[in-house]
């Protein structure tokens, strides 16, 4: 680009970049989609189809950004750690939160139909993004632990809320029933009231999904005999789990491992 007595305005720009031996979280969350999930009719408290969307956009973001070592999400929120020496973009924080948000969004679109084939989008879905960084791998771990109790502890609610609306108690009733009960109480009221057992739910409604790349074995070609050969190769996968306690991380030790 040839230089020109207007290039000053460039002085103007903020240095952005983020510090260094840092691990990055860059966390997306839909903006408005209380109103977006009701004009689309969403299944209340959980709309299966919906959050299978929000995972496949995720998985494509960890295919497109090699980056991204693991991803979780809840509803309409996904949070993506990027690797602590990771120079995507030069760690500048600008170009960092819009290409992951804007991609996200772009996928989201374009992956509408696979999952709600019989409804049109009638408009729009717009997400929002920050990034933060956390210097540790422990901290990183505190922080997906933190989004996990709060998907469990939202989730929890909502079951008991919506079932208590459907059964004919209006909005506010149900949450005058709700107000001030604890866990096992809510535990209580869905078995005795409903016969749900809670830990019977869906995983991905009561853990939330984690997706990140693990070691699966395929079959590449067959040899003279008819014998498969098989290869050792990282995919990325999605998965339902507890990331609180050790075993997922002592099991897969290689996601956050310090540079």
């Amino acid at each position: 680009m040839a230089n020109s007595k207007f290039e000053y305005v460039k002085d103007f720009e903020t240095d952005d970049r983020l510090p260094r031996c840092n691990w990055i979280v860059v966390r997306i969350d839909g903006c408005h989609f209380h109103q977006f999930s009701a004009d689309h009719a969403f299944e209340k408290p959980n709309d299966e189809n919906a959050l299978n969307l929000m995972n496949a956009c995720a998985v494509s973001m960890l295919e497109q950004f090699p980056d991204i070592v693991f991803a979780y999400g809840v509803s309409d929120e996904y949070s993506f750690v990027l690797k602590e020496a990771s120079q995507f973009y030069q760690r500048r924080a600008s170009k960092i939160l819009s290409l992951t948000v804007s991609y996200f969004t772009a996928v989201y679109v374009m992956k509408w139909k696979e999952f709600f084939p019989h409804k049109d989008l009638k408009r729009p879905p717009f997400f929002d993004g920050r990034v933060v960084c956390y210097p540790r791998a422990k901290i990183i771990r505190d922080y997906l632990s933190w989004r996990q109790v709060d998907c469990h502890i939202n989730n929890q609610y909502n079951t008991c809320f919506w079932m208590l609306v459907k059964s004919g108690k209006t909005e506010r009733e149900a949450q005058e029933m709700l107000k001030g009960t604890l866990s096992k109480d809510k535990n209580e009221l869905l078995f005795q009231q409903f016969g749900v057992n809670y830990d019977k739910v869906p995983a991905m409604f009561r853990k939330g999904s984690c997706v990140y790349r693990d070691k699966v074995e395929e079959i590449v070609k067959f040899d003279e005999s008819r014998n498969p050969v098989r290869r050792i190769r990282k995919k990325v996968v999605l998965g339902h789990f507890d990331i609180i306690g050790p075993n997922f991380w002592h099991e897969h030790p290689e996601i956050l491992e310090e540079d």
